[in-house]
């Protein structure tokens, strides 16, 4: 196991801190930082978590499962990245003909040179090659970035809302037919000629949503603004957890409202039979790797509540088998079911056929694994990707889609998703 340089130091104004810190690390060329944003969950493992700079990277070209799985066994350290959607063609043998508009690949970890973690009233800096006092020097003196006033990108909807409805009785005929039970459909905003200024732009999604799985996550010219409610798949010791969401429900500012709001979403039919399914999916994906008996559904239909919506979420966890390592897990498990659906290859094909972006690194992951061999990985949704160079900017959106769904409400629920990176972008 590799051994890091480990100092803590004192700080008394931890949000400061923090902005001084996003800062300092967007220096870097690469960097990824994770905040649960006061979250209280027994879940969470830090408040937030930071890593800097890149002493050994991984992206291969292919046989990736197989790479990855030699480069975790060589590098007993922390290791940041993510895991792209379409991952899946090595996964099932399966293609992608659209284009990738933002270029993130389909898979990229990076042992860092920094990784900082906030504790109850200090930050500890684990550092190999600089002197952590140096570091800590750096982040306290770094003065905030002021945003530049840039033109609003000009947001264009890729499938139209006629579209959109022809698409989705397409796929009730085809859950009809019986080629599968439920499908996430997704659709994308975009602007071309692009200019962001990317910490600004996420600083701003995270004060109107600040949810418990957010990433600033920058690879070089590529960038993703995350504010996931979603968690995809988190291990500590034996024991591994996935928390999929299905059932969403707008919040209301009228107390009453919302909690009527709140209960129609516990009690609805329609999402109860969404969530189900794709807790059914999981706990298949996690049989794969788990014990005999283990997998159990640790809480089912939980409602949480975010800023703009409410959410159903469900809790699936086992107790991992002997000899099982992070790249067996990724092979059991991803894409995630709740970005797919049911029977997932098969709805990963209709997918394909009636989406019209590349998902990329949306609906992919991104996380870490600690030096233990723990780890912990978001579902990318709720984010904004950026690509610097072409001055690309995308936004992905998507619901569930069953025999019962309705097109006109399936498509307000994405344009409700889609309401708090309307209003970061203007």
């Amino acid at each position: 196991m590799v051994q890091r340089i480990i100092e803590s130091f004192p700080v008394q104004d931890k949000e400061a801190f923090k902005q001084q810190m996003l800062c300092w690390a967007n220096q870097y060329s690469i960097c990824c930082f994770f905040d649960n944003n006061a979250y209280s969950s027994k879940h969470h493992s830090y408040e937030w978590l930071v890593a800097v700079g890149a002493v050994k990277t991984l992206s291969p070209a292919e046989h990736k499962l197989d790479v990855l799985k030699y480069f975790c066994a060589e590098h007993k350290d922390w290791l940041f990245g993510h895991i792209g959607y379409d991952l899946k063609n090595e996964i099932e043998a399966l293609t992608s003909t659209h284009t990738n508009y933002i270029g993130f690949p389909d898979l990229f970890f990076f042992q860092p040179e920094i990784v900082i973690q906030s504790n109850a009233n200090s930050v500890s800096i684990a550092t190999l090659t600089k002197d952590s006092s140096e570091i800590y020097s750096s982040i306290v003196e770094m003065p905030l970035q002021k945003a530049t006033h840039l033109p609003q990108p000009d947001i264009q909807l890729r499938t139209v809302k006629w579209q959109y409805i022809d698409t989705v009785e397409k796929l009730r005929n085809h859950i009809l037919r019986g080629d599968c039970y439920e499908i996430n459909y997704c659709i994308e905003f975009f602007a071309e000629d692009a200019a962001i200024e990317p910490l600004h732009v996420y600083e701003q999604l995270i004060k109107i949503s600040p949810n418990p799985f957010s990433c600033f996550y920058k690879l070089r010219d590529k960038y993703l603004l995350c504010a996931s409610p979603e968690r995809y798949i988190k291990k500590t010791g034996n024991t591994i957890i996935s928390q999929p969401i299905k059932g969403t429900i707008k919040r209301n500012t009228a107390t009453e409202e919302d909690e009527n709001n709140r209960q129609q979403l516990l009690h609805s039919e329609k999402d109860r039979s969404e969530n189900v399914m794709v807790v059914d999916l999981v706990r298949n994906d996690l049989s794969k790797i788990c014990k005999d008996g283990s997998v159990v559904a640790d809480e089912l239909f939980g409602i949480y509540s975010f800023p703009q919506v409410h959410q159903m979420i469900s809790t699936v966890k086992g107790e991992l088998k002997d000899d099982i390592d992070f790249a067996d897990i990724i092979k059991a498990t991803f894409p995630m079911g709740s970005m797919t659906g049911a029977p997932k290859k098969r709805v990963m094909e209709l997918i394909e056929q009636y989406e019209h972006t590349k998902r990329g690194i949306f609906s992919g992951a991104v996380g870490y694994i600690d030096p233990d061999g723990d780890f912990d990985f978001n579902v990318v949704i709720r984010s904004i990707m950026y690509n610097e160079t072409n001055n690309y900017l995308s936004y992905q959106v998507g619901s569930a889609i069953t025999f019962y769904s309705n097109a006109e409400d399936e498509f307000e629920e994405c344009l409700l998703k889609a309401k708090a990176i309307e209003k970061v972008l203007g």
